[in-house]
C-alpha cells in the first residue's frame, strides 16, 4: 500500500519500550511510510507532522498530533485514514468512497478525503463485505458511499444485501455503469491489475444513489 500524499510527511516513533516500538514501526512499514525514531522527551521539540508514542510516555504538551498504542487494533487502511484525520490537511471532500468491481475476482478501491488509501483484490464476497464493514465503522467521514459496478449484477446485489444485513449504521449505495471504465484499462492484462483499476474508476462514476439504513431501524 503506497499513500503518495503522505510520503513527504515526517512521522516520528517515540517510545523507550521495545514491543510498542516494533509494532509502531511494522504498522508504518505496512503503509510504506518513512519515520524518525527518537526518545519521548524529544516529542515537544519535534518538527515533524505526527508522532506515534504510548499513553504512558506522552507529554502533557506536544507540538504535534499524537497516535497511541490502540492503533495496533486497527486495519492498516483504517490507520491510514486516521493519520489523514490527525493531520487536518484541510481536504475539500470529507467523504469515504468505496469502489467495488464485482466478478470472479473482486477489485476494491478506497478513497478517503479524495486520496486512495487502498487498492486490493478479493475472491470471497463474505471476506470483502467484512472488510468494507471494518472500514465503514473505523473511519469518521461525514459521507460514506459504496459504489458497486453493474458488470455482474448478481454479485453486486449480493454485496449490497450483505452490507445492509451486517452493517449496523447507515451509508449510501450506488450501482454504477462500469462499461466505460473497461475501455480505459483494456491494456492492463496482469492478473488482478485490471480489477483493481476498474474499482478505482468506479469510485469516480455516478449512479443512482440511495441511503441504506440498518435493519435495526427499518425492521
Amino acid at each position: 500500500m503506497n499513500i503518495s500524499p503522505l510520503n513527504n510527511l515526517r512521522i516520528g516513533v517515540a517510545t523507550a519500550y521495545g514491543k510498542p516500538y516494533f509494532r509502531f514501526v511494522n504498522s508504518l512499514k505496512e503503509l510504506d511510510l518513512r519515520y524518525d525514531s527518537f526518545l519521548p522527551e524529544h516529542i515537544p521539540t519535534y518538527t515533524g507532522n505526527l508522532v506515534f508514542t504510548t499513553r504512558d510516555e506522552a507529554p502533557l504538551h506536544a507540538g504535534v498530533p499524537l497516535l497511541f498504542e490502540d492503533v495496533f487494533e486497527k486495519h492498516p487502511t483504517v490507520l491510514a485514514g486516521i493519520i489523514l484525520e490527525k493531520l487536518e490537511l484541510n481536504f475539500e471532500r470529507e467523504e469515504l468512497v468505496i469502489g467495488v468491481d464485482p466478478g470472479s475476482r473482486i477489485g476494491l478501491s478506497i478513497f478517503y478525503y479524495g486520496i486512495e488509501i487502498e487498492s486490493s483484490l478479493y475472491s470471497s464476497v463474505e471476506e470483502l463485505v467484512l472488510h468494507i464493514i471494518a472500514i465503514l465503522a473505523g473511519l469518521k467521514a461525514k459521507t460514506k458511499i459504496v459504489k458497486i459496478g453493474n458488470g455482474n449484477m448478481p454479485i453486486a446485489r449480493e454485496i449490497g444485501n450483505l452490507l445492509n444485513l451486517k452493517f449496523c449504521s447507515s451509508f449510501e449505495l450506488e450501482f454504477v455503469d462500469e462499461r466505460r471504465t473497461s475501455l480505459k484499462i483494456k491494456n492492463y492484462n496482469q492478473r488482478g491489475r485490471r480489477d483493481r483499476l476498474s474499482a478505482k474508476y468506479i469510485t469516480q462514476r455516478q449512479g443512482y444513489r440511495h441511503f441504506v439504513l440498518p435493519l435495526s431501524i427499518t425492521g
